[in-house]
C-alpha cells in the first residue's frame, strides 16, 4: 500500500479536501508502520538457506548431497505442490533475474539463478520419486484401498463441521487460500481465478462489476481457518471431503496451471495499473498548467525510478518528446524532473533510441551547461553518460562543441557525485579516439589530478581511468607530463590505492616514461620510495599490473645506464 501511495498522483486527482487528507495521512502511517514477517515465514527461508549452503559447502564430505524429503516440505509449505507450480516458480524467478540485471547487481542475479538450479534439480528428483511411490502403491493389496475408503468416509464426515464463514462462495468447499475481489468479499484463490480468466468481470456473489481484478490476500481469515483447522486436527494443505480429495487428484494439473493463470494475471493487472497511471501523467504534462505539469513530472520520475517493465511503459505512453519540451521551462523544478526523468527512463536500452531520435541531446546539453539548479546539471551530465554508452552516441554527443566542455565545468564545480558523473560521462566519450583531444583541450586534464588529491570527491580510480584514455592522444600525453605533482601521487597510489587504482596508476606511469619520457623517468628515479613501490607491485599485484611494473623497472634501469655512460 505504502508504494503504491507512493506513485499516487494524488494532486492531480479531483478529490474532496476531507478524502485528500484521508489519503495522506494513511500515505504517513503506511510509512511509518514495520514490515512485519511472519516467524514462520522467516524460519522457512532460513531452512532453504541451509540447504543451499549444504549444497555450495566446498570443504563438507557431503558436499553436493541434499536432504530433497525436507526441500519438498519447504517448497510445499511456500505453494509448490505440482509440477506445474514449479515451472511457473522457475519461470517467475527467470523473469525476475532479468528485470534484476539492470539495478539488482551480479550478487543478486546470482543468486536467483542459484536458486533457479536448486528448484529445477528439486523438480526432477521429487517428482521422479513420486512416479515411483505411485508405481509401487499400484501394486498394494486390495485391503489398502479399503482402508483408504474407511479414511475417506471418516473425511467426509468432516465437510459438514466446516463453519459457513470459512466456505467459498463458489466451490463450497473449505477456503484454502482467501482472497478479496474488488467488491469486497472473500472467495478461494483458485475458484475466483478460474472464475475471472474464464471472461466474467462480475463478483459471483454479489454480481456487482470489478472494477479492477486484482486479488488481495485475506490474511485474517487465513490465519482463521489455519487455527480451525490445527483445532480439528485437519491438515491444512488437504482437503476436508473424499469428493474434493478425489477431484482435485483427478484434476491437479488443471488447477495447478490455474495458480500460473492466477499470477499471470495478476500480473498482467499490474502492468495494466502502471500503463494507465503512465497515460494519465502524460495526458498532464501535455495539457496542465504549470503545477500540475510540475507534479506529473515528478510522478513519472518516481516511477521510471525501479523497474524496467515502468521504463518501457512511460515510454510506450509516450512520455519522452513531452519531457524533452519541458527541458526549456522556466521553471526549475519541472526541469529537474524532466531530465531526471529522462535519465532514469535510460536506463532501458531501447528507450536510450527514442530519447535521442526525440531530438533531446541538444536539450540536454543546454541543462548541463546552464541548468536552473545543481542537480539537474549532474542529473543531465548523468544522462550523457548512460546515453554514451552506445558507441555510435558517443561519436554523436562527442560532436555537439558544447557537450565535452560542460561536462569538464561540472568536473570542476559539482557536487561529489556530479563530479563522478561527469568523469564517467568523459570515460565514455573519451573511448572514442576524436572525443579525446577535445577533452584535453576543454581543461580535463588539471583537473582530473586535483580529483586525484581530493579524498573528499572520493572518485580516485574514476579520474585515474579518464587520465589513461587521454594517453591515447599526443595532446593527452604532452599534457599529463606537464604536471609536477602527478607523479608522486601516483607512486603513493602505487602502494595505497585499489587494485584498479594500482593498474591504471602504473598504466599511466609506464606510458608517461616510453617514447620521449626521459623527463618523467628522472623525475621518478629521483624519488626514493618509487623503485620499492614498483618492486612491491612486480611481486605481489594483480598480472597486469605485475607486467607492467617489470616493463618500467627495465626502462628505469635502462635510463639509469645511459645517465651514467657519459661519467663513466
Amino acid at each position: 500500500m505504502g508504494r503504491a501511495l507512493d506513485i499516487l498522483p494524488l494532486s492531480l486527482l479531483n478529490l474532496t479536501a476531507d478524502t485528500k487528507e484521508q489519503v495522506e495521512l494513511l500515505h504517513k502511517q503506511a510509512k511509518r508502520v514495520e514490515l512485519y514477517v511472519d516467524t514462520r515465514e522467516i524460519q522457512r527461508r532460513e531452512e532453504l538457506l541451509q540447504v543451499m549452503a549444504s549444497n555450495n559447502e566446498k570443504n563438507s564430505k557431503n558436499k553436493g548431497f541434499i536432504d530433497f524429503r525436507k526441500l519438498k516440505e519447504i517448497f510445499s509449505s511456500i505453494g509448490l505442490r505440482s509440477s506445474c507450480d514449479y515451472d511457473q516458480e522457475i519461470t517467475n524467478l527467470e523473469a525476475e533475474a532479468e528485470k534484476q540485471a539492470g539495478t539488482g547487481g551480479l550478487i543478486v542475479v546470482s543468486n536467483i539463478n542459484n536458486l533457479i538450479s536448486l528448484v529445477s534439480l528439486s523438480k526432477s528428483m521429487i517428482f521422479s520419486n513420486e512416479e515411483t511411490e505411485k508405481t509401487h502403491r499400484d501394486l498394494r493389496p486390495h485391503s489398502a484401498s479399503l482402508r483408504h475408503q474407511v479414511h475417506s468416509s471418516s473425511s467426509q464426515s468432516m465437510v459438514f463441521n466446516v463453519p459457513d464463514e470459512f466456505r467459498c462462495p463458489i466451490s463450497l468447499d473449505l477456503i484454502r487460500d482467501p482472497v478479496i475481489v474488488a467488491s469486497g468479499q472473500t472467495y478461494d484463490r483458485n475458484s475466483i481465478a478460474q472464475w475471472i480468466n474464464s471472461g466474467h468481470h462480475t463478483c459471483p456473489k454479489t454480481g456487482q462489476r470489478l472494477i479492477h481484478m486484482a486479488l488481495i490476500p485475506n490474511y485474517a481469515l487465513k490465519s482463521l481457518i489455519h487455527q480451525w483447522c490445527q483445532e480439528n486436527n485437519i491438515p491444512v494443505s488437504e482437503p476436508t471431503s473424499s469428493s474434493s480429495s478425489s477431484l482435485e487428484r483427478s484434476n491437479s494439473k488443471r488447477k495447478s496451471c490455474e495458480k500460473a493463470i492466477d499470477h499471470i494475471s495478476a500480473t498482467k493487472n499490474a502492468v495494466d495499473a502502471v500503463k494507465m497511471t503512465a497515460e494519465f501523467l502524460v495526458g498532464k504534462l501535455a495539457t496542465g498548467s504549470l503545477d500540475i505539469q510540475r507534479q506529473a513530472a515528478y510522478e513519472l520520475r518516481l516511477l521510471a525510478k525501479t523497474g524496467m517493465d515502468n521504463r518501457r511503459l512511460i515510454a510506450e505512453a509516450g512520455a519522452i518528446p513531452f519531457l524533452v519540451t519541458l527541458l526549456h521551462s522556466p521553471d526549475p523544478r519541472i526541469q529537474e524532473n524532466a531530465v531526471t526523468a529522462l535519465l532514469n527512463l535510460s536506463i532501458f536500452d531501447n528507450n536510450k533510441i527514442l530519447i535521442m531520435a526525440a531530438g533531446a541531446i541538444d536539450s540536454i546539453i543546454d541543462v548541463l551547461l546552464s541548468g536552473k539548479t545543481t542537480e539537474a546539471r549532474e542529473n543531465a551530465a548523468a544522462a550523457i553518460f548512460s546515453l554514451s554508452i552506445i558507441d555510435d552516441y558517443k561519436v554523436m554527443i562527442g560532436a555537439r562543441p558544447k557537450a565535452i566542455p560542460a561536462l569538464v565545468r561540472l568536473l570542476g564545480e559539482g557536487s561529489t557525485a556530479g563530479k563522478r558523473d561527469a568523469a564517467t560521462a568523459l570515460f565514455n566519450l573519451a573511448v572514442y579516439n576524436v572525443n579525446k583531444a577535445s577533452v584535453v583541450v576543454a581543461g580535463a586534464v588539471p583537473l582530473l589530478v586535483d580529483l586525484l588529491m581530493d579524498d573528499k570527491a572520493g572518485i580516485t580510480d574514476d579520474a585515474l581511468a579518464v587520465l589513461v584514455l587521454l594517453l591515447g592522444c599526443s595532446e593527452g600525453v604532452e599534457e599529463i607530463r606537464k604536471s609536477r605533482v602527478l607523479v608522486p601521487l601516483l607512486i603513493d597510489l602505487l602502494r595505497f590505492g585499489s587494485p584498479k587504482g594500482k593498474e591504471n596508476s602504473i598504466t599511466l606511469l609506464l606510458g608517461l616514461c616510453k617514447d620521449g619520457g626521459e623527463d618523467v623517468a628522472r623525475r621518478l628515479l629521483i624519488i626514493p620510495r618509487s623503485i620499492p613501490s614498483l618492486q612491491s607491485l612486480a611481486a605481489e599485484g594483480s598480472l597486469k599490473s605485475r607486467r607492467k611494473a617489470e616493463a618500467l623497472l627495465r626502462l628505469l634501469n635502462r635510463c639509469c645506464s645511459q645517465s651514467r655512460n657519459p661519467v663513466e
